[in-house]
């Protein structure tokens, strides 16, 4: 029963794989000319006969080829014995164009054209989670004599900037004294963590710092918590447009989705940590409105901490083994320029 259900296995390998790159439903006799399956055109039929019954593959019309399901790509999804790896050109290729990046802005921007060209889909990249950041550096900026600008860089190159109101002249030396108490007490924190610490600094200031320290405080404490909305970059949102016939009467539906942040997030939302890739095909999509695509989805981050998700969405009818490949190169690299190494 084994090599029978191997067999069944290796012809819907081949409708997968012919139905992916031409679009065309499936026949026994293509599979047949094309394919080195070791059997007959009558084995081959009562395969494609057993994994109709069984939900693998369809029939779109009468006398025509057959085409994967959903169940059908999950099941070739979950049976790909390794992903082909891509070619050192370019893993070199990606790695150069990320390296390229001035601040963590321009890697989100490139690392989703990237993944939008590699995989011919849309591309998601999220933003690093503040909640899994630590403090890399707090900067104190004079506007005016009365005016800070206060820059919080975390750990994963995010940066965010306000601005605080002194209500008094603050000289540059007690400007550089505030800046020493707060990276002293809070780099290298986790930014829960140095939330909690930030609030008492300024009863630990010298008193003439202290009103000072307490405005910056609590407008520190704002950058320190975690936003209720998540930053995405998006990107190949017109590659969906190629192939119209992949979403019958529901493109519009899937670009209008797209559009809503919340369904985008949930789309990650299965990144469990850097490195494991997360497939989910048509009807294992929540939002019912992204059930004719697949999501391809990965955490990326450091070896132990993970700042956010990636991915892309496209039709079910997508080269998984590339797809895949592309989608994990991107994470890894991202990964290490973010944590620094």
């Amino acid at each position: 029963m084994a090599n029978a259900e191997d067999r069944k296995f290796e012809v819907l390998r081949a409708i997968v794989a012919d139905y992916v790159s031409n679009q065309e439903p499936v026949g026994s006799k293509a599979l047949v000319d094309k394919h080195n399956l070791g059997v007959s055109s009558a084995t081959v039929r009562n395969d494609m006969a057993a994994l109709e019954d069984e939900g693998y593959i369809a029939q779109p019309h009468t006398s025509a080829g057959r085409i994967p399901t959903d169940k059908g790509y999950r099941v070739f999804v979950d049976r790909l014995s390794e992903i082909k790896p891509l070619s050192a050109a370019e893993r070199r290729a990606i790695k150069n164009f990320l390296e390229g990046a001035i601040d963590l802005e321009d890697v989100m921007r490139r690392s989703v054209r990237l993944l939008a060209q590699l995989t011919r889909q849309v591309a998601i990249v999220q933003y690093p989670t503040l909640s899994n950041s630590t403090v890399r550096h707090i900067e104190l900026v004079s506007l005016t004599p009365a005016r800070l600008m206060i820059v919080l860089i975390t750990g994963s190159g995010r940066v965010d900037q306000r601005t605080v109101d002194l209500g008094d002249v603050i000289t540059e030396d007690n400007i550089a004294r505030m800046r020493t108490v707060l990276n002293g007490a809070l780099e290298g924190e986790r930014l829960t963590d140095a939330a909690a610490a930030v609030a008492e600094l300024p009863e630990q200031a010298p008193a003439e710092l202290r009103d000072a320290m307490m405005r910056v405080s609590t407008v520190l404490v704002e950058s320190l918590v975690e936003h209720p909305e998540e930053r995405l970059v998006l990107g190949g949102t017109a590659n969906l447009t190629r192939n119209v016939a992949d979403f019958p009467g529901s493109l519009r539906q899937v670009l209008e989705a797209l559009e809503e942040q919340v369904v985008v997030l949930k789309l990650l939302a299965a990144a469990r940590g850097p490195g494991s890739v997360t497939v989910r095909i048509g009807e294992e999509n929540e939002d019912e409105q992204m059930r004719s695509t697949s999501v391809v989805s990965i955490g990326y981050g450091s070896d132990d901490m993970l700042f956010g998700g990636m991915g892309i969405v496209g039709p079910t009818r997508m080269d998984y083994p590339t797809t895949i490949a592309a989608v994990r190169a991107v994470a890894n690299y991202v990964g290490q320029i973010l944590s620094g190494r």
